[in-house]
This record gives C-alpha cells, sequence and structure tokens, in this order.
C-alpha cells in the first residue's frame, strides 16, 4: 500500500493547460444479503478497472483555442534512501487519515455531536500536521532548500510530521474503539450498503443523460464510476454478511474486523456515486456560469485595448485572448454539445494575464473550474489509493491549499496542480497493474466475482495477503 516508487516531478510554471477473498469456513455465504448488481457484478468489476485503459482525458481540443489539459506527465525513476522513507511516511498518513475520515463518517450516524467532536477535533489536528508534511514535500520538489544538508532535514521534517500525525490518532485512539457498538454499527452499515445499491441505477441515468447532454472531455473521468460502485458494495456484501455471522457465532473481533473492511468499501461506492452527483451538479453551474464569463472577458479585454503597452501596437497577449474568445463564442453559437467547465477554463486562462479581476464573475470562473478538478482528483486518489504513490498526493495536497486561498491565481495554479494530481494518480494505478497477487489467469485486470481486487485497488485490502487481510485502521493505527 504505501507505494515509494514515484520520484519527485519537476514543478512546471504554469502553462494553458490474492485471489478472491477466503472466509472462514462456515462465512462465505453472501445469501443473507442478495442485491441485483451481484449478476453484473464481475462484467461491472472488469469494467471499473479497465476504464482507467480506455479512458484517456482529452488533452488536445478538436475545438479552436487550443489545449486546456494539463503538460503531460513523464515517468520518473524510483525513490532511493529518504526520499523512499518519505514518500512511504506521506502515503501511510495519508492512508490513515482518509480511512479515519471515512470511519467519522460512520460514527456521526450512530452518535451525538457532542460525542464526536473530540475525534473531529483529533483528526483535524492530524490534517493539519500531515497538511505541512505535504507542503515540505511540494517545496523540497520545487528544489526548496538548496543546500544538500538542508534537504536532508527536510526529509527528516517529513517524515517527522506524518509521525505526528499518527499520535495525533493514537492519543483517542481507545476512546474511539470505546465507542463501536457493534450491535448499532452493524445494522447502520447495512443500512447504508442498502441505500447506495438503490443509488446506483439513477447513478447511471443520470450519466447517461450527461453524456448525451455535454462533450465526452465533460464526463470522460466519470467514465467506469457505477461499475466502480458496484464493485465495491460487491465486497461489501460479502464481508457485512461474514460480520453478521461472526456476531452470531460469538467472534466479535472478526467481526470488528469484517464491518471496518465493508465499511470502507461502502465509504468508496459513495464517492463514486456522489462524484456523479457533483459533476452533475458542477456542469450545470459551469453552463449558467459561461456567457457571462465570456461578456465579462471581454468586457476586461476592451479596458486593455485602451491602454496598449505602446502606441498603435497590439499586445500579442490581448490578440491570443480574443483568438480564444471568439473559438468560445463560435463553440457556443454552434449549438454542439460542449464542455462548460472546459470553457470557463479557456476564458480563465487566456484572460488572465490581461485582466485585474474587476470583473467578478472571472476570479469566480477560475475558483469554480479549481474546485470541479481537486474534487475530482482528490475523488480518484481516495478511491484507488491502494495504487496511488506520493507525488500526486503532494500535488493534490498543493491545489488543496491554494484553493483554500480563494484568489484568482492560486485558483488557477491550484486547477494546474490537481490535473496534474490526477494525470500521476492515473499513471501510478497503470504502473501498478494487476492489483491482487495472484490473480486467476484470465480474469481482465486480476478482477474476481467477489470485488476483492476493486478492495485492493481501493486501498481496502493489502494485495500480499493470502486471505485478503485486515483493512488499514484509522483512528487506530496499531
Amino acid at each position: 500500500m504505501t507505494s515509494v516508487r514515484d520520484a519527485p516531478v519537476a514543478i512546471k510554471a504554469p502553462v494553458p493547460a490474492a485471489s478472491a477473498a477466503a472466509a472462514e469456513e462456515g462465512e462465505t455465504s453472501t445469501a443473507d444479503l442478495v442485491l441485483p448488481l451481484v449478476v453484473g457484478g464481475a462484467v461491472g468489476a472488469v469494467a471499473g478497472y479497465g476504464y482507467v485503459r480506455r479512458v484517456r482525458r482529452a488533452r488536445e481540443r478538436t475545438t479552436p483555442g487550443g489545449a486546456s489539459g494539463p503538460p503531460p506527465v513523464s515517468a520518473a525513476p524510483p525513490l532511493a534512501g529518504p526520499d523512499a522513507e518519505a514518500g512511504a511516511a506521506l502515503v501511510h498518513a495519508d492512508d490513515r487519515l482518509r480511512t479515519a475520515r471515512a470511519e467519522l463518517g460512520f460514527a456521526e450516524g450512530l452518535l451525538d455531536a457532542g460525542t464526536v467532536a473530540p475525534f473531529e477535533g483529533a483528526l483535524r489536528n492530524a490534517e493539519g500536521e500531515l497538511a505541512a508534511a505535504f507542503r515540505m514535500r511540494q517545496r523540497y520538489d520545487e528544489g526548496i532548500p538548496v543546500e544538500e544538508a538542508a534537504r536532508r532535514h527536510a526529509l527528516a521534517g517529513i517524515v517527522g510530521r506524518c509521525e505526528e500525525a499518527g499520535r495525533r490518532l493514537d492519543a483517542v485512539a481507545g476512546d474511539f474503539a470505546d465507542l463501536r457498538d457493534l450491535e448499532a454499527a452493524l445494522p447502520y452499515a447495512e443500512a447504508r450498503f442498502r441505500e447506495l445499491t438503490g443509488r446506483t441505477g439513477p447513478a447511471q441515468t443520470l450519466l447517461a443523460d450527461l453524456a448525451r447532454r455535454y462533450a465526452p472531455t465533460a464526463t470522460a473521468f466519470l467514465t467506469g464510476n457505477v461499475e466502480q460502485a458496484k464493485d465495491r458494495l460487491l465486497f461489501a456484501t460479502a464481508r457485512l454478511n461474514m460480520a453478521r455471522q461472526a456476531s452470531d457465532s460469538g467472534r466479535p473481533e472478526n467481526a470488528a474486523r469484517y464491518l471496518r473492511a465493508a465499511e470502507a468499501a461502502v465509504a468508496q461506492a459513495a464517492v463514486f456515486i456522489e462524484g456523479v452527483d457533483r459533476s452533475a451538479a458542477e456542469l450545470r453551474d459551469a453552463e449558467a456560469t459561461v456567457p457571462a464569463a465570456l461578456t465579462g472577458a471581454e468586457a476586461e479585454l476592451a479596458t486593455v485595448r485602451r491602454h496598449p503597452l505602446k502606441e498603435d501596437e497590439p499586445h500579442p497577449r490581448l490578440l491570443h485572448a480574443d483568438t480564444v474568445l471568439a473559438s468560445v463564442r463560435l463553440e457556443l453559437t454552434s449549438r454542439q454539445a460542449y464542455d462548460p467547465l472546459d470553457v470557463l477554463r479557456r476564458i480563465v486562462r487566456a484572460t488572465a494575464p490581461l485582466t485585474s479581476g474587476r470583473s467578478g464573475v472571472l476570479p469566480a470562473a477560475a475558483l469554480s473550474v479549481a474546485r470541479a478538478a481537486t474534487a475530482a482528483a482528490d475523488d480518484f486518489v481516495t478511491t484507488h489509493r491502494g495504487a496511488v504513490g506520493a507525488t500526486a498526493r503532494t500535488r493534490l495536497a498543493e491545489a488543496r491549499r491554494l484553493l483554500a486561498s480563494g484568489t484568482w491565481a492560486d485558483a488557477e495554479r491550484a486547477d494546474e496542480l490537481a490535473l496534474e494530481a490526477r494525470e500521476l494518480a492515473e499513471q501510478d494505478v497503470r504502473l501498478r497493474g494487476n492489483p491482487v497477487a495472484g490473480a486467476p489467469e484470465g480474469v481482465a485486470g486480476g478482477f474476481d466475482a467477489t470485488g476483492t481486487a476493486g478492495a485492493v485497488l481501493g486501498g481496502i485490502l493489502p494485495g500480499d495477503a493470502a486471505d485478503g487481510g485486515s483493512p488499514p485502521l484509522g483512528f487506530d493505527g496499531a
């Protein structure tokens, strides 16, 4: 789980764009929670993993205005020594905090706000430590500090911050464990499972509607979301039944272990489903914003024309911005399907070097685009973290940091970093290949009919345990 093969990627200046899980004997039946999705589970799982190979988000647009995606990311040599240790520490800490967030989400559904508050505080403190570690890593990748001794010290500081993040959770681990009432948690997880199962159909319908309404680039990153949600739910089906059987037979420790794995799978299924809903809202909002953003950009450029750099000499960037805006207006009037977020990104990137942001719609558009890109990258890392390394997570953390400032310039940079983080994470998944060691031959992508491989890809289970292993722990990191 703690991939350390990825090396620092040079920071660029802003530019335009195990086989099936084995249960204890007598605990493998899934008859208690029969789902319609089980019938097509294996096919859906294959499609879910295969999508990262089938779908490549468009880097070059066929419409005028050029590319708006991130610069291509090339493979980097593996990390070694202190670099590897720092990368492993970041991945381990990030995995633990993501698991803790999911655990806290289930606790919030069962307990009152006052009971949960101390754990929310501990998680916030741990997140602060990890954010500082990621910031140190980002600066390290940018070449800061320069001196070799200082760089070694920075790597040690990253490891120290990650360890402190873990200690913040360790401090409340015992209290959190005491809150886990199996008799209440298991029915709650089953109810949440059934709710999400019922949402897979509407999500598929919504995704199909988005594909008809917008250009392919608008929904390419969502391809496979519903299939992968079904795959996680398939895995949750077996683990919930195993938890129920272990509980009924008086083995609470086994039941708790199975339940944690089921909860993690349900939480990831929610990320997939809610990602479709959120993206639909983002596209609708962007579509409504495009006309105002285009008008605002043209007004800003009109001001620039009145103050050229030299007498009677058009500003080169002004000529480029005029070309981009003209292509956007042509695209909108052609009545062809288009990608609203991509259009906003093109408008913002073309006009940002020339304008002062007096038109409030342009900074707002920049923030909307950056938020969408960052959320999509975060979803991908969350649901594929068994394969995603430290560099992608570092770029994502930096995007979140910049996005929090709320400024136009930081939003633009956050957008670029989020797109880079997503590309790096996808590259990690492709390089990882078969997510389960010793998976059966002839199963595409290593997926089996139990959803185990998807759970490994999602970091819910380690890939080297013969019986599927235990889920990574969040508040209890022992």
